[in-house]
């Protein structure tokens, strides 16, 4: 009988290749981490240390340091880190070099209320609680707190973020009531009444005209109320 010498070596080739495979698995399975890295991506991050991550991951998965790979379930770490109030996103990943990496995007806050619970309102209009190690310089929002005013004041914060001015130098609203909104500058003696939430284009148009008037007309310091509630105009008290 003739011996087909090409299916033998296919054979042990096959044979190689599995063995090889089954050892470089063994291998990567056992191979353990070597260095823990956290990186905070973006530019706010002021609210979340790197020593406090490591701690809420000792604290709720034990040291990840010197652990296999096969011991780690990286789905179980991301749900760790980001069980922290104060974690947007998170991504965790082991390299091949066995560095444990954790990529997290912190919350951003665009508004703080100053109520019977004190926290921050995010930019996406959840609650978020407020940070030890940083303060952040937002408006504060005070008054009547209820789920449709901080609705309300969720949707006037946007407005406010997306205009340069109304960012750099409105510091606060005042809820009055449902539906009643006041607004405090920075430089500025007079409150802005802003009625609704709505029209809020025209009304804040029509607030700009005003002011570059009366900063033309040296006549700011006059007023102690200017009402935006009516129609396409500005009604203003004199003090």
């Amino acid at each position: 009988m003739r011996v087909n010498w090409n299916y033998i070596k296919l054979s042990f080739l096959a044979i190689a290749i599995v063995g090889l495979y089954g050892f470089a698995d063994f291998r990567s399975k056992n191979k353990k981490v070597v260095d823990v890295s956290i990186k905070f991506l973006g530019d706010n991050n002021l609210y979340l240390t790197e020593t406090s991550v490591n701690k809420l991951l000792i604290q709720n998965y034990g040291t990840v340091k010197n652990r296999t790979k096969e011991e780690l379930v990286l789905n179980t770490i991301e749900e760790v880190v980001l069980s922290n109030d104060m974690v947007k996103n998170a991504q965790v990943y082991l390299t091949v070099n066995g560095e444990l990496i954790t990529k997290i995007v912190q919350r951003k806050p665009i508004g703080r209320v100053e109520g019977v619970s004190k926290f921050y309102l995010d930019d996406l209009g959840e609650r978020m609680p407020l940070s030890k190690n940083h303060s952040a310089r937002v408006p504060i929002i005070t008054g009547k707190i209820t789920g449709k005013s901080l609705e309300d004041a969720y949707t006037i914060l946007n407005y406010i973020n997306e205009d340069d001015f109304l960012r750099k130098n409105v510091i606060g609203i005042h809820i009055e009531e449902e539906g009643k909104y006041q607004l405090k500058f920075r430089l500025e003696n007079f409150v802005v009444n802003l009625g609704g939430v709505d029209n809020l284009n025209e009304k804040f148009k029509n607030f700009m005209a005003f002011y570059a008037k009366a900063v033309k007309d040296n006549s700011l310091e006059d007023y102690a109320v200017v009402s935006l509630e009516f129609d396409n105009q500005v009604v203003c008290t004199k003090i």
